[in-house]
């Protein structure tokens, strides 16, 4: 299992709307680099939903619930998608200052690549933000 992050903007799709829907088409993502990130997603991975714009704050978990696919609303076989299931809130969402004061972060491609909507997460990172997003 993999482990990664995807941006959104709450005004366009929250993760309270994901929570609403059960299930969404992760789509958009159009930068090279995240869309290999997106085409190496495996069913089972597990991903963080971080809002961006004022918010910029981790919100919840995600589980990827299909293989990459290409964009059925698109014609263009580069463009990828993913499906997407609500799988956790975190009790105390996670902002992009935290991460950034905690030394644990300084490799991280969210601090790294600011505008990559697709990064993914190594296992500690995972883990210390989920220690981070439930008040420990």
């Amino acid at each position: 299992m993999a482990y990664w992050l995807l941006k959104t903007e709450p005004e366009d799709y929250s993760y309270d709307d994901l929570e609403r829907d059960g299930s969404t088409v992760w789509d958009g993502v159009s930068n090279n680099l995240a869309l290999k990130h997106l085409r190496n997603m495996q069913i089972g991975d597990l991903a963080l939903i971080y809002h961006t714009g004022k918010q910029r704050r981790i919100m919840g978990i995600a589980k990827v619930v299909t293989q990459p696919y290409p964009d059925p609303s698109l014609n263009d076989s580069k463009r990828a998608v993913i499906d997407l299931h609500p799988s956790a809130r975190v009790s105390q969402p996670v902002t992009l200052e935290q991460i950034k004061q905690d030394g644990h972060f300084h490799d991280f491609d969210l601090l790294k690549l600011p505008r990559l909507s697709v990064v993914p997460v190594f296992e500690a990172h995972w883990q210390r933000l989920l220690e981070m997003g439930n008040g420990e």
